[in-house]
């Protein structure tokens, strides 16, 4: 776990570095992005990377999709999975304060657990490029029977489960 942690931290210091915000601008952007989330159930933390798409049809409201890969076993002991593909669609609502723009959003989506590899794509950055933090809970319907590490039971009936997000990424704004 600590490991993702070091690494989510170095591609934030690179991503900030190298990039300057131009989103109050910008109505398309694209952007690739580290994910990690933490779930309570398995006590577990998960890391993938992604890409992001969004559209800001005004200065108010903005239309965005992000699909995520997570490629490593879950959880790290007696994995169920080995790989996850999360999809997250929906609307932000938030204004524009210089180069800052705090938001709150709605998004459903899904994650597909499956045991196959998928591969991503590599975005390359240019100009008009920006850094984007989110921190968010993943709500997530588990079908059951699942064997919880925390506390230690079998759950025969399926449940929802909260999983704490956490997402870096940076990308292009035309």
């Amino acid at each position: 776990m600590k490991g993702i942690w070091v690494g989510w931290a170095v591609v934030a210091v690179a991503l900030l570095q190298a990039s300057v915000a131009s989103a109050q601008d910008t109505r398309f952007e694209l952007g690739v992005q580290v994910a990690s989330t933490h779930s309570w159930q398995f006590d577990a933390g998960d890391a993938g990377i992604g890409g992001r798409a969004a559209w800001r049809p005004s200065s108010l409201l903005g239309i965005e999709a992000e699909l995520n890969l997570y490629p490593r076993g879950f959880p790290d002991r007696r994995p169920f999975s080995r790989t996850r593909v999360e999809g997250l669609f929906g609307v932000t609502a938030g204004v524009t304060l210089g180069r800052v723009r705090p938001f709150a959003r709605l998004r459903p989506g899904f994650v597909d657990v499956h045991a196959s590899p998928e591969p991503f794509v590599d975005v390359a950055l240019t100009r008009r490029t920006f850094v984007r933090f989110d921190v968010g809970d993943r709500l997530v319907r588990y079908p059951g029977p699942v064997f919880e590490s925390n506390p230690r039971r079998i759950r025969e009936r399926p449940f929802f489960g909260h999983d704490f997000r956490f997402a870096t990424g940076a990308g292009l704004g035309f």
